[in-house]
């Protein structure tokens, strides 16, 4: 997630660089083939741009919201789990009556729980979760394919060994198993989000808009502008490119990079913030920014 206000040049230049040796390319082939081919016969007519400019505007506007929405979504997803993890661990603190090692295990497997979670949605192979699980939960959690949803598992079957042991009521018990079906609740809407594709149709149509327009617009513009006509046909494009690749970096939130939802720091913060109330000596060091301009 970005952390700075101004967004350098030099960074959208390096996300478009290949875009625009192709416009630029495009622009320079339509201003040749204007200038000794299509000006001999006919002009072109400028309403195709137009036309052109007006279908992007529609096609970007569109999925820009719809790739907002996305990020937004799992941002509240994850805001939903920092919260909820706060109360899990605090309900288990206070309201389970003298088994503290229960209360520890179950707090620490939460904690597991959320970096296996995130581990799935990115996609990557990340082991830091096994140190938070006993070696019983480990052997049970390989015959899973779903490694955080049998951590659940695990976790309401402990809860109800305290339920039976008399270590919570009832109330409490059924406040501490909402928190549980609430966790499972953030974990599918995250599978969601994750497995559902946004729609190719609409960026394919969006990019092969775009290069029509910059291709027309170079065109039309060559009659008066000249060999000009290459630099502001890239100039227009650039606009278009830049505003669609921004908005297309949101579509897959749970991607590892900078404009996705930081799940290293929000994981981090409450793995530290349930340490803590644990009283545990051993605290890791919050997520720190890259070069002072995102976080992961």
């Amino acid at each position: 997630m970005l952390l700075i206000q101004n967004i350098r040049l030099s960074r959208i230049l390096r996300n478009t660089w290949h875009v625009d040796l192709i416009m630029i390319a495009s622009c320079t082939a339509a201003y040749f083939v204007r200038e000794y081919l299509i000006a001999h016969h006919f002009s072109i007519p400028s309403i195709i741009p137009t036309v052109l400019g007006t279908a992007i505007a529609f096609f970007i506007g569109f999925n820009n919201n719809q790739a907002y929405d996305r990020w937004w979504e799992a941002r509240k997803i994850w805001g939903a789990l920092v919260n909820d993890s706060r109360s899990f661990a605090r309900a288990l603190i206070n309201y389970v009556d003298e088994d503290d090692e229960s209360v520890k295990r179950m707090i620490y497997r939460h904690v597991a729980f959320l970096y296996a979670l995130k581990a799935n949605l990115r996609n990557t192979v990340d082991e830091i979760y096994t140190k938070y699980l006993s070696e019983a939960d480990l052997k049970e959690i390989k015959k899973h394919n779903n490694a955080h949803n049998a951590i659940l598992n695990i976790q309401s079957r402990d809860l109800q060994k305290l339920s039976k042991a008399n270590a919570i009521d009832g109330f409490r018990f059924i406040e501490i198993n909402e928190m549980l079906t609430r966790f499972s609740d953030s974990m599918g809407m995250s599978e969601r989000i994750k497995n559902t594709i946004f729609p190719t149709t609409y960026t394919y149509l969006t990019k092969v808009f775009i290069w029509l327009f910059v291709v027309t617009f170079t065109l039309v513009i060559s009659q008066d502008a000249g060999p000009a006509a290459i630099f502001l046909g890239w100039l227009i494009g650039f606009v278009f490119v830049s505003t669609q690749i921004n908005g297309m970096s949101l579509v897959n939130p749970f991607e590892n990079n900078s404009a996705g939802v930081p799940l290293n720091q929000i994981t981090r913060t409450i793995e530290i913030n349930l340490l803590q109330m644990l009283e545990e000596d051993e605290i890791p060091e919050p997520v720190k920014p890259i070069n002072d301009e995102y976080v992961l």
